[in-house]
């Protein structure tokens, strides 16, 4: 069984992950730490020497690979895995499961203040103007996301609580 995570950065994809791969003794992979394995360098390396676009083909690439090598594993993606290169459609077409985990902005931003210096993306953002941020990121991403097999609701959940839902989707 191959099962797929993504959602927004900060909506648990990882740590969801980790729990429910070992939960139904499952490989885990995530999918930046499986590209920086590969390329033996950071994502965010990858990003500021070769750009996005070569990412997000990289990306690709990989995602293809993790699907068509593994038989049993719980997959992690990175937030905008999905909304490039055709992506939701091998995610679609090679997994057993696809689920989204979803939060809402507010939920979203708080993890996100937490998390600032981990994030490139929204390291230099003011907390104020975090919620317009991901409000647009997530009105385009939301598209992607919503194609999965499954829609996780996890405001106001702790891990154990969505892992368990989780596998009742099983």
């Amino acid at each position: 069984m191959r099962i797929v995570l993504m959602g927004y950065m900060a909506s648990g994809k990882s740590s969801v992950g980790r729990l429910l791969a070992r939960d139904l003794q499952m490989e885990f992979v995530d999918l930046d730490d499986y590209i920086e394995e590969e390329q033996q360098k950071s994502v965010k390396s990858i990003f500021s020497e070769q750009g996005e676009i070569f990412f997000r083909k990289l990306e690709h690439k990989m995602l293809s690979k993790v699907l068509d090598g593994k038989e049993n594993m719980v997959l992690s993606t990175g937030g905008g895995t999905p909304c490039y290169s055709g992506n939701m459609d091998t995610i679609l077409e090679k997994s057993d499961h696809s689920i989204y985990l979803q939060l809402s902005i507010p939920a979203l931003v708080e993890r996100l203040k937490k998390e600032k210096e981990q994030r490139p993306l929204v390291r230099n953002i003011e907390d104020t103007d975090l919620p317009e941020f991901v409000g647009k990121h997530l009105f385009e991403r939301r598209t992607y996301y919503a194609q999965a097999k499954h829609i996780v609701e996890c405001d106001g959940k702790n891990l154990d609580e969505v892992v368990a839902e989780i596998k009742g989707l099983l």
